[in-house]
């Protein structure tokens, strides 16, 4: 990462890793085609060039066959589908008989819900206004356009496709295709980026006035282009007091615009929050399908191969595994078949708490207290409140009880309902500090 700042940094538990067992009711397929790699850029995607998209390309017809395959190939654990999220890549490169086919084979496998949250990452200059209302047509309610700032300078300086001019012809391209709930990705820390530019950046954002506003802070990864050019902290990105400044102004302007802080980086309108996402940082399962796709499945993180031809031989060895157990049990097909694929974390009940505890206090309600109770133990509730008394003394650390934020004496106990979130916007800024310390002295208890 470019700086010290703490959001968005932590990473899981590296001696497990499992969420609440129960059925997946969300899917998300993962397309890794793009026109080219941002330098930014740690996901598994394939470079197709700039004149390569649905039929006219042989590797994306190929992918859609395998990934609708290993669609088939799951096992279908009793629920239908309540989102469904395309990411990537770039989804838009899909054709519209392309993903009208992967969502008919979705809906053949688990059945997907009436009103069903249907979502597609986007970039701009990607897309026409027909692809686009074929998309819808086919069951599309929700995109994500990947806009990341408002500065062709920047955008070229990131690697992106697309400039200025095409994000304007995009948002009027989803208007007229009658897609109201649409959300608009920003990135702050870019290189060079200052805070007029992030400001000018979130201003724009706000005037187009999408349904749902992403901000995320600049991760330089090692293996990227710009894992190469730069080193993490130094010129020319941004210093860390930056790059919080960034943060606390996204806060600002798009709070007082009217959109809900609801998560760490991500903003909406009141009844516009992602509802797939929400998936995840509920720690509730899903289904994760196509390369490199992390799945949550039956109290098992397993993370599909990173790259084609390996995640190819996968399929092929998923298919082939549910055939003999098909044969064996004289035609009937065993639910429970799934090969293993690394990570395959075996958890503990610590791991559980701490994963509980990550993903919940990105949220802006944090953790139920009584949920907390009832899983984890009063003990445990108490060994939690005292690790993080500290930063409640310093105000990063709030309890909410009946909707208002509670004051508790000195040594008091906490209340038996209500929620432990971290306060906004200082509490998230340094989330990864009061995780990792929570962590690592939950983890000496054990």
């Amino acid at each position: 990462m470019n700086h010290t700042t703490d959001y968005l940094t932590f990473e899981f538990p590296k001696s497990g890793q499992v969420s609440n067992f129960g059925i997946p009711s969300s899917a998300y397929l993962h397309v890794p085609f793009c026109r080219r790699r941002c330098y930014y850029c740690d996901f598994p995607v394939f470079v197709v060039g700039d004149r390569k998209n649905g039929e006219n390309s042989g590797t994306i017809v190929q992918y859609v066959a395998v990934l609708c395959q290993e669609i088939q190939e799951t096992p279908n654990l009793g629920a239908s589908l309540k989102t469904v999220f395309f990411g990537g890549g770039t989804p838009s490169l899909l054709s519209v008989s392309q993903l009208s086919h992967i969502l008919e084979t979705l809906d053949g496998k688990f059945g997907i819900a009436a009103g069903a949250e249907i979502s597609i990452e986007i970039d701009p200059g990607t897309f026409t206004l027909e692809q686009l209302r074929g998309y819808a047509a086919a069951g599309v309610n929700r995109v994500s356009l990947g806009v990341q700032a408002f500065q062709d300078e920047l955008l070229q300086a990131c690697g992106r496709s697309h400039s200025v001019a095409e994000i304007l012809e995009a948002v009027e391209i989803v208007r007229s295709a009658g897609i109201v709930n649409f959300s608009l990705d920003l990135i702050s820390g870019l290189p060079h980026q200052t805070l007029e530019q992030w400001e000018a950046s979130l201003k724009s954002a706000v005037a187009i006035s999408p349904t749902h506003l992403s901000s995320y802070d600049l991760i330089v990864e090692p293996l990227t282009a710009f894992g190469r050019y730069f080193e993490a902290g130094s010129q020319p990105l941004p210093a860390d007091e930056t790059a919080a400044q960034m943060y606390r102004l996204a806060q600002e302007i798009l709070t007082d615009a009217g959109y809900e802080h609801y998560e760490i980086s991500n903003y909406a309108r009141d009844g516009y929050q992602c509802q797939h996402n929400r998936v995840y940082w509920e720690n509730r399962p899903y289904y994760g399908l196509g390369m490199g796709a992390a799945s949550y499945v039956e109290g098992r993180r397993l993370t599909r191969p990173r790259k084609t031809q390996e995640y190819y031989q996968w399929v092929r060895n998923l298919s082939e595994t549910t055939s003999a157990a098909t044969a064996q049990l004289g035609g009937e097909t065993q639910t429970d078949i799934h090969p293993a694929i690394e990570p395959n974390f075996q958890v503990s009940d610590n791991d559980v708490l701490l994963e509980t505890l990550m993903l919940g206090f990105r949220l802006a309600a944090g953790v139920s207290l009584s949920a907390l109770t009832e899983k984890f133990t009063q003990q445990t509730v108490d060994r939690i409140w005292h690790c993080l008394q500290p930063y409640w003394r310093q105000g990063l650390v709030e309890i909410v009880n009946a909707g208002a934020i509670a004051t508790l004496a000195e040594g008091e106990k906490l209340p038996l309902s209500g929620n432990l979130r971290l306060s906004d916007p200082e509490g998230f800024l340094f989330s990864n500090t009061i995780l990792a310390d929570l962590f690592s002295k939950l983890g000496e208890d054990n």
